[in-house]
């Protein structure tokens, strides 16, 4: 065989092995973008009679719809790097942080708290238990409203079993447009937890529910 006999076998051989290499270079279908959901929408509130009545010796309450997030932290999302968890956790907790003057939120001893999801109008079920990461972090930034000063507290004296009831979720109404929101519902309770004996107030709803 010669030189340029074995050549030609070669050329032959790579215009074979082309189609195959092509094809498995072929890069794999884009996905569409997800499209926008819209503007934020503020959810009807929901009825807070009833979990009063299922609660020990309750007082006063407040409804906090938390300013809108396009990012809330779930159970089920991973996320590539710690840095952005921690971002978004940071914003979260400065969320609730802001809300204490404006919406009056008060200095309590005992306290329940429930979170209400109010999700998009989608054709799945949600299970509002996902979010329990954002709600974790709204209730410390309202519990401890400073993070460089942690013994400086302000909802309650800790959000430990001893002073906190919750938070239990909910699920709400859904949003017409936007991404989800949600909503703490604080409701103050009169003695320790862990008495059942103390008188029953029935306190003024104080309704902090704004646009």
């Amino acid at each position: 065989m010669t030189a340029k006999q074995y050549q030609e076998i070669l050329a032959r051989r790579r215009g074979a092995q082309q189609p195959a290499a092509a094809a498995a270079m072929k890069m794999p279908a884009r996905k569409k973008p997800a499209t926008h959901p819209g503007p934020p929408a503020v959810p009807q509130p929901y009825d807070v009679e009833p979990l009063l009545a299922g609660l020990p010796n309750p007082g006063r309450h407040w409804t906090l719809l938390m300013p809108y997030a396009e990012e809330m932290l779930t159970s089920n999302k991973r996320y590539s790097h710690w840095s952005k968890e921690h971002r978004i956790r940071k914003k979260l907790r400065a969320d609730a942080t802001s809300l204490i003057k404006p919406m009056d939120v008060p200095r309590l001893q005992y306290a329940a708290i429930y979170f209400v999801l109010h999700p998009r109008k989608v054709s799945r079920s949600r299970d509002p238990l996902n979010w329990a990461p954002t709600v974790k972090a709204y209730v410390d930034g309202l519990v401890t409203p400073s993070p460089d000063l942690p013994r400086l507290r302000h909802l309650l004296p800790d959000d430990d079993s001893e002073h906190l009831l919750g938070p239990f979720p909910l699920m709400g109404a859904p949003v017409e447009t936007g991404f989800a929101r949600m909503s703490l519902i604080i409701v103050e309770l009169h003695g320790p937890l862990t008495s059942a004996n103390g008188e029953t107030v029935t306190g003024t709803g104080v309704s902090t529910y704004r646009n």
